[in-house]
């Protein structure tokens, strides 16, 4: 069951008496106290411990206490009498702002047993604030033509109370020209506006003070005023008058800038901005006056603005205007006549008749580039002109009639030296002090094709390694050319010629816009050494003109090539190699002799052996170097009648390559050695091995001396071309006495090891360096040597008498070909 309980206060009770009023309400078990904001401290709120059923001990038995949810305590309860009152200000404007409604939540614990009530305190508006201006003066100017019934919107004045307490309306003071009306906006919000009701007049009252009020609906009510002062403008009726609206002066036409004329004065009867005047000169007057001519805004002084000149006008007429600075702007007008005294001021004057916009730089002397005139204004002597143009000119002034020149080349021109010149021609009269002028001619000299382009170097020096990625850069040439434009963009291209017997576009491409040259496939070193490639530098001029360089390709040896057996002979056609061996055998027995050969060259020809593997490795041994198979021991009737041998070849490049090569060896009783003669002259080792060494030591002989005489030819030539064109021919394809390719011969002779070899290179780089190696013969003691690989195209004579002479009780073997002594 609801019950409520309401004491109300009387509108004639005293305003403190109505804070011991209060009403509570209590609905299904939810208390309600409605009290009014601003209460003093300690103001009882309602009897808490009667409005919830608890006794007075209940309250420190059961410690009652009240916490607020508004997070400040504005409430607490007396213990003594089980009332709730206030503790602290209560401020509805600052705890609810506008809201209509403000109630503040409590919540109440009761211990033994635990409970919890919750109340609301609505906190009542009272009418504790007055509505307040923002700004307590304001000031608005209105034209005393404003046309009746212009409204003015004022500012609105600002109420924190709510609800009948709030803003209610706006007053104004009593004034003849003006009322107030106030205007509502969303919110019920009021805005006050200012309306014209009657014509100003600024000649009766210039300023109309006036009070507007904002009143609140209160009891009692409450204002707030603001002073607002509204200024009069007058209106611009007034036109300014000059003193005389004739004025007439004469100046020298040489008078310096700056100078003073005449000074013209007008008046205005109006006040203030209307009664301010401004000079200039009349709209209509030509731009050429205004350039001379200027104004002094404020005080109406006419000064010159740059010198006048005679004999381009003898007078000018200003129009000088005066205005106010009203609304709308007053006008008044004069005439000032200026004439102009004539003095000799005029220089000449040089008029560019025609150009030529260039001038190609192969010219021939006398062309045209350029007609002028000369004119100068003054007139006897002060109007007769001379040209002149600077010195070392390659132009020059030719007349032709009443002061027309033509501007004609003189000499050579070359645009690489100067692509543009400025003609500066000078024009003096032949008054007194003399006066001239100057004029600048910019002379653009367009380009011929008349320079080729040139190689960064004659010779390019390329070292490529074999088995290189097709399609990689091999080398990037470069030239330039001194020209201009399309004369001077290059393409590059490459010459056609043979190696071995094929055009060289099969081998490389160039890139005809920036020279780079790239591989068309992989080389070998073992084909193709060294090469030769014409590079042309063409530009794109008409006609064209071109140059040539040479790019010697020199290709470097890879360690590609494993070792080639050669002997034994079935073992180099790749099948098993069957030796046999009489039981007899001693230590040192030679049962066979292991060659092979390497493609490569240098180190990486190099060629050792090793015994990999054998079915017992106790009797058999390998030569390091030679490659002879020999016994290590004597043939026990304990070994097998069957040795298996695997012999490693490697050579001594990087990394390194390798074959092997499997022997087969039979042990037999009773068996004659069908190489008697061998075994003969492997007793005699020392003395077969020194007669080797003798004829390669006086191969080498011979190769130093060729190579130095060939040396101090070379340096003859070489000095004698210097003394007589400056250079020394340092490779032998800049030196055209040296024509004969297969005499330029090197052999090289290689002692190392036991194995050695030879290796002639000959030829020039357009017929390829020929080489080719000779190594002992296999099963031979002898000194006689194989020819690996020669080239088909090579004089073999000159290597044979070479050899015939170092070598003389050796024979030689080509292919299938032996070539004896």
């Amino acid at each position: 069951m609801t019950k409520r309980i309401v004491c109300r206060h009387w509108r004639w009770l005293p305003l403190w008496w109505h804070h011991f009023f209060l009403l509570w309400t209590t609905i299904n078990g939810q208390t309600r106290y409605n009290i009014p904001e601003e209460l003093e401290q300690g103001s009882m709120v309602g009897n808490l411990a009667k409005d919830l059923g608890l006794g007075l001990s209940d309250i420190f038995d059961r410690k009652l206490r009240v916490a607020s949810e508004a997070g400040k305590q504005y409430f607490s309860v007396d213990a003594g009498k089980g009332e709730l009152v206030v503790s602290d200000r209560i401020d509805r404007e600052a705890l609810c702002g506008q809201s209509a409604s403000c109630v503040l939540p409590l919540q109440v614990v009761i211990e033994n047993p635990l409970q919890l009530h919750r109340i609301e305190v609505e906190i009542r508006d009272v009418n504790d604030n007055a509505p307040s201006f923002l700004k307590s003066d304001h000031m608005i100017e209105i034209a005393e033509s404003t046309v009746v019934g212009v409204r003015f919107p004022l500012e609105m004045a600002e109420d924190p109370d709510v609800g009948g307490n709030g803003l209610k309306t706006y007053t104004l003071n009593k004034d003849d020209c003006f009322t107030i009306k106030v205007k509502e906006i969303e919110n019920g919000r009021k805005v006050p506006e200012l309306v014209l009701n009657k014509s100003l007049d600024r000649e009766k009252k210039a300023v109309h003070h006036l009070v507007v009020t904002a009143i609140d609906g209160g009891n009692p009510v409450k204002t707030g005023t603001s002073k607002i002062t509204i200024t009069v403008l007058d209106i611009n009726d007034n036109v300014p008058l000059f003193e005389s609206s004739f004025y007439k002066i004469s100046v020298n036409e040489n008078s310096a800038n700056g100078s003073f004329l005449i000074s013209t004065k007008a008046t205005d009867v109006d006040e203030g901005p209307n009664g301010e005047i401004e000079y200039s000169l009349g709209v209509h007057t030509p731009s050429s006056v205004l350039s001379l001519f200027h104004i002094d805004a404020v005080t109406g002084d006419i000064y010159l603005k740059k010198q006048l000149d005679y004999e381009s006008q003898t007078s000018y007429r200003l129009d000088i205007s005066a205005k106010d600075k009203g609304l709308p702007k007053m006008e008044g007008h004069c005439n000032v006549q200026v004439d102009v005294l004539d003095v000799n001021d005029n220089a000449p004057e040089i008029v560019l008749t025609s150009k030529s916009p260039s001038v190609p730089e192969d010219s021939r002397s006398g062309t045209v580039v350029a007609l002028l005139s000369v004119r100068d204004l003054d007139s006897n002597d002060n109007g007769k002109v001379t040209m002149q143009l600077p010195k070392n000119s390659p132009f020059t002034l030719k007349p032709s009639f009443s002061n027309n020149y033509a501007l004609v080349t003189s000499g050579a021109l070359d645009r690489e030296s100067f692509p543009e010149y400025i003609i500066e021609i000078t024009a003096t009269d032949s008054g007194s002090p003399p006066l001239s002028s100057k004029k600048s001619i910019p002379v653009r000299i367009t380009d011929v094709n008349d320079n080729p382009p040139i190689f960064t170097q004659k010779t390019y020096n390329v070292y490529l390694k074999e088995n290189g990625v097709a399609g990689s850069i091999l080398y990037s040439v470069s030239a330039s050319d001194l020209d201009f434009g399309e004369n001077a963009k290059i393409s590059y291209s490459i010459l056609d010629s043979k190696v071995q017997d094929v055009s060289v576009s099969s081998y490389v491409y160039i890139n005809s816009d920036n020279g780079s040259i790239y591989s068309m496939h992989s080389f070998d070193y073992e084909k193709l050494k060294v090469f030769q490639i014409q590079v042309q530098a063409k530009d794109q001029g008409s006609p064209s003109l071109s140059s040539n360089a040479t790019v010697h390709v020199f290709i470097l040896d890879q360690n590609d090539n494993a070792p080639a057996v050669i002997y034994p002979s079935s073992a180099a056609l790749g099948s098993l190699s069957h030796q046999r061996m009489p039981r007899s055998a001693k230590a040192g027995h030679l049962v066979t002799k292991v060659t092979a050969v390497d493609a490569d060259s240098g180190h990486n020809a190099w060629i050792s052996y090793k015994l990999a593997e054998a079915t017992d490795s106790s009797l058999f041994t390998v030569n390091l170097y030679t490659g002879e198979v020999r016994t290590k021991r004597a043939v026990s009737e304990q070994d097998d009648s069957s040795q298996r041998l695997i012999i490693e070849i490697k050579d001594d490049g990087e990394p390194v390559q390798s074959s092997t090569v499997t022997v087969s060896i039979l042990l037999e009783d009773g068996l004659h050695e069908p190489i008697l003669d061998l075994r003969q002259k492997a007793a005699e080792p020392s003395k077969k091995n020194g007669r080797i060494t003798l004829y390669l030591i006086l191969s080498l002989a011979s190769v130093s001396v060729l190579s130095l005489l060939t040396f101090l030819i070379l340096a003859v030539k070489c000095i004698r071309n210097s003394r007589s064109s400056g250079s020394c021919c340092m490779r032998r394809s800049d030196c055209d006495d040296y024509k004969n390719p297969n005499r330029n011969l090197q052999i090289q002779l290689n002692t190392d090891g036991p194995i050695k070899y030879v290796e002639v290179l000959g030829g020039d780089m357009m017929s390829q360096s020929q080489s080719f190696r000779s190594c002992m013969s296999p099963m031979s003691e002898y000194s006689d040597f194989t020819l690996i690989k020669p080239s088909s195209t090579t004089d073999f004579k000159e290597v044979i008498s070479v050899l015939d002479a170092s070598l003389p009780d050796s024979t030689w073997t080509f292919e299938s070909q032996q070539v004896s002594r």
